[in-house]
């Protein structure tokens, strides 16, 4: 087994970049499985440890985020410096330790620091990884390459949901965190092994912006002054406030409302979630890549349009009482609100050299998941349980009706940010 980098002259093959691309994909479903188990099993979480609809929030939501986002720049930078396959290799194994002993706690707190703990080992997943795509795949390619990584979040939704939802009916949710859990720590043993690091700017057209790695002071000032950036992250922010807002409570929403059994929620969300959130994120990418030829700003104007349409289909999904209707109106939004992730990441990535990929990545992330994985279902379940004297049960259903409508503030933002774009890449050239 080989474990050296990649050289300055060794050329790498097609079928070699699209193996690294699938393995890093299969890390990425591991992060999502891990991450969305909980949001499967936090009713009966919630039973057992008498939990808060804010406090499952804060698990599902905020204290993750916190960690996740803060450490996830810290990492970044050392990624921009050292060995990115070694990164996403520890960081594997330490988020499903961290999965792992969730099964074992007896209270609150302790759930808290275990997820904590995820949070801390996912923050050194996406940037590396990211930053390797961007120099195994030409720029042409890369929104194709992204959202190719990016349907791990939906294939990792997929497994998740119909494994948490069996497990949790056949063996318990503690158990359900253990067998989750220990298939991760393995994959990265075999990660390590099988991938190797590729050579930094390998596919940049301008060999000039291969550099050393700058200081996180000039690659935040270097963001702040691309309009482009500044427009984008705002954008992402807000979007998947909406995203997580209604995503990871989808599953309470069924089973309070529709009166759904967890391994039917499993059953079902799990395939509607997954496939159609892959679906749409891997068409974002190609489209993106397609019409971003004849104009650019298609690159976001495109996430844009989708985020649009998906509004009046989450809004059915929450208020049709039919369950079937209701289900597909999920589905569809998955699809739709899933085509941001891949040209959002190809559009940073194009603002800055190599050299500051991992980094632009972190800080983007930071701010996505800070405003939205932080924000989204810890406000959803704080307005729930504000609501619940007056709308009883009813409650969470008006909670996430209320975030839905912040997608029209990031779909403007996506519209503004499309109009910086071909400015901010004629400054780079």
């Amino acid at each position: 087994m080989q474990t050296r980098e990649i050289t300055a002259t060794e050329e790498v093959s097609s079928l070699y970049r699209n193996y690294v691309l699938g393995m890093l994909t299969l890390v990425y479903v591991f992060n999502f499985v891990d991450r969305q188990l909980l949001v499967i099993l936090q009713e009966s979480i919630k039973k057992e440890l008498l939990l808060s609809d804010t406090q499952l929030g804060l698990l599902s939501g905020f204290t993750f985020a916190l960690f996740y986002v803060t450490l996830g720049i810290p990492i970044a930078r050392l990624a921009d410096k050292t060995n990115r396959r070694n990164i996403v290799a520890a960081s594997l194994g330490l988020w499903s330790i961290m999965t792992a002993s969730s099964g074992l706690v007896r209270n609150f707190f302790q759930l808290l620091l275990a997820r904590i703990g995820v949070g801390v080992g996912e923050a050194g997943g996406s940037p590396p990884a990211h930053a390797m795509i961007s120099d195994y795949f030409p720029p042409e390619k890369r929104a194709t390459a992204l959202s190719t990584y990016s349907t791990g979040i939906y294939f990792g939704i997929l497994v998740g949901y119909l494994m948490g939802g069996y497990l949790n009916q056949h063996l318990g949710w503690r158990n359900a965190f253990f067998v989750v859990g220990i298939p991760g720590v393995v994959f990265s043993l075999l990660f390590f092994a099988l991938v190797k690091e590729p050579k930094r700017g390998a596919t940049d057209a301008n060999p000039t912006l291969v550099a050393e790695s700058p200081s996180l002071r000039e690659v935040l000032k270097r963001l702040y002054a691309t309009k482009t950036f500044v427009y984008l992250a705002l954008a992402t922010g807000l979007h998947v406030f909406c995203l997580y807002g209604v995503n990871n409570w989808a599953p309470s929403f069924l089973a309070r409302i529709h009166g759904m059994k967890n391994t039917e929620i499993g059953a079902l969300l799990g395939p509607l979630f997954g496939i159609g959130g892959a679906i749409g994120s891997y068409a974002g990418g190609l489209l993106t890549d397609h019409f971003g030829k004849i104009d650019k700003r298609l690159y976001l104007r495109i996430p844009a349009y989708a985020i649009i349409i998906s509004i009046p289909c989450a809004t059915g999904a929450l208020f049709l009482e039919n369950t079937t209707y209701s289900l597909i109106c999920l589905g569809l939004t998955a699809s739709l609100q899933s085509l941001y992730l891949g040209p959002s990441i190809a559009v940073a990535h194009s603002l800055v050299p190599s050299s500051m990929r991992s980094l632009t990545s972190a800080i983007l992330f930071f701010v996505l998941n800070l405003v939205g994985l932080g924000f989204g279902p810890l406000v959803v379940g704080m307005l729930s349980d504000w609501l619940t004297p007056t709308l009883g049960n009813e409650s969470l259903r008006w909670a996430m009706s209320i975030v839905i409508f912040i997608s029209f503030g990031s779909t403007t933002l996506f519209l503004i940010a499309s109009k910086k774009l071909a400015v901010d890449l004629q400054t780079l050239r």
